[in-house]
């Protein structure tokens, strides 16, 4: 367990690049137990790669990377299988298996990972289903059957399905019209509530960052440019984080536009 105090995850100056192209360049990050973080930051500004790098499935090149006080940044094997566990994961898009009924894809980690027994996996995927508000009717039906909202869901219950200590949420919002994603917001809210998880999501959607979030950062050029309360976003005396949270054209962030 983590000492009193100690951050849930903590990045110290954490870098990547890929060829040429710098994409972390030395980022600090503490993120504390029940806290709920939301990094913002244009397309293709590192946020995704970030997640990767916590979870060692892009190793970075520089800094360290603590998850409960212990450094997870170059490790492997079984070490880093028992860190994993101790992690859900809304993906952009949901990410579900087409080939597996609603049930499995809900159950993959319990059964995968975990090694759980299908007919108990089952009846923990029903269970998790009713958490984000499906019926056992949805559980034998295809992922192709449901609608995108219902997609989210199914990759929410599938997020919580192993009870674990952090989630990161990946763009949740995306391909969502403005009513199901304020639905899938209020659900992240309750859900996040009622487990006390730490949660770290990525978004360049503002309507949904102010409302699952209690702290903001925003990546910029592979840096933490900002951090603070989510109440302050709106003051933060940062032209940057101005223009990107009222989506302007015209600032300090100039968007590269090929013809």
């Amino acid at each position: 367990m983590a000492a009193q105090g100690t951050p849930k995850i903590e990045l110290r100056g954490v870098k990547k690049r890929f060829g040429d192209k710098v994409v972390l360049d030395g980022v600090d990050l503490k993120i504390g137990a029940a806290e709920s973080l939301v990094v913002i930051g244009g397309s293709g500004t590192g946020k995704s790669v970030m997640i990767k790098c916590v979870l060692g499935i892009l190793r970075a090149d520089e800094g360290k990377i603590f998850v409960d006080g212990e450094e997870v940044t170059r490790i492997g094997g079984r070490a880093r299988e028992a860190m994993l566990k101790k992690f859900g994961m809304l993906f952009q898009g949901a990410a579900l298996f087409d080939s597996l009924p609603v049930w499995e894809n809900v159950a993959f980690g319990l059964i995968q990972g975990h090694g759980m027994n299908r007919r108990k996996a089952h009846d923990v995927a029903i269970e998790k289903l009713a958490s984000v508000g499906l019926g056992p009717e949805v559980a034998m039906l295809s992922p192709s059957e449901l609608s995108g909202g219902m997609q989210k869901r199914v990759g929410l219950a599938r997020a919580i399905a192993a009870d674990p200590q952090i989630i990161f949420f990946d763009e949740p919002t995306t391909g969502l019209d403005p009513i199901m994603a304020d639905v899938i917001n209020d659900l992240i809210v309750s859900t996040v509530k009622n487990l006390g998880v730490t949660t770290l999501s990525i978004t360049h959607d503002m309507a949904s960052a102010r409302k699952i979030s209690n702290r903001i950062a925003m990546l910029y050029k592979g840096k933490i440019i900002w951090d603070g309360p989510t109440a302050d976003i709106d003051n933060s005396g940062n032209p940057y984080v101005d223009q990107f949270i009222h989506g302007r054209a015209v600032g300090p962030i100039k968007m590269e536009v090929r013809g």
